[in-house]
């Protein structure tokens, strides 16, 4: 069992936070954002790359994305690794760049994207939790090696609360903030 470290409880619950907050870019808005490209692969060149490793894409107005390509010859596995990603858009491929409109919600598709949210979240939540977990664990190994004693072990403990709920706290937000962006766009 660790010794107790407050700043390594921070630093992994905060963590946790920064895991949602780069889960929920990816989820699509009704705005143009280049991380709901993050995720896709293209086979190119005998492998598998993340498709920032191949090209450029940038957000030029609000409801489109650009794909450039650096090696032409690679236009095409892009494009079809982008149309079966499953996230709804239609490339147009110009010859030169990859343009990917971005079409409108429907209101089960926010509703959907909205539940997903949610589960980013909770998934987030129990992370924030085992850290906790783990620093009471060690408040009370640290204790019954007499390391510390039993009023030293419930100040950390309460110290561990705290910032397990200042980060549940700051999730919260994180998650309520991405749904109503999700259902008012």
């Amino acid at each position: 069992m660790a010794k107790y470290d407050k700043a390594d409880l921070e630093r992994r619950m905060k963590g946790a936070v920064e895991a949602l907050r780069h889960d929920l870019s990816g989820l699509r808005t009704g705005r143009a954002n280049t991380a709901l490209l993050d995720p896709i692969t293209v086979t190119v060149y005998g492998s598998q790359m993340p498709l920032n490793q191949v090209a450029t894409v940038s957000a030029p107005e609000p409801r489109l994305l650009s794909v450039q390509v650096w090696d032409k010859t690679n236009i095409g596995p892009v494009e079809k690794a982008i149309r079966s990603a499953g996230l709804g858009l239609n490339p147009i491929n110009d010859g030169n760049n990859i343009r990917l409109p971005i079409p409108d919600l429907t209101e089960d598709r926010r509703k959907e994207l909205a539940k997903l949210s949610h589960q980013y979240a909770e998934k987030a939540r129990v992370a924030i939790r085992n850290v906790r977990r783990d620093g009471m664990d060690a408040l009370k190994a640290d204790e019954s090696k007499k390391e510390i004693a039993e009023d030293e072990r419930k100040r950390g403990e309460a110290e561990v609360q705290k910032l397990t709920d200042d980060q549940i706290k700051a999730l919260d937000e994180v998650a309520a903030q991405k749904e109503k962006e999700i259902l008012t766009q």
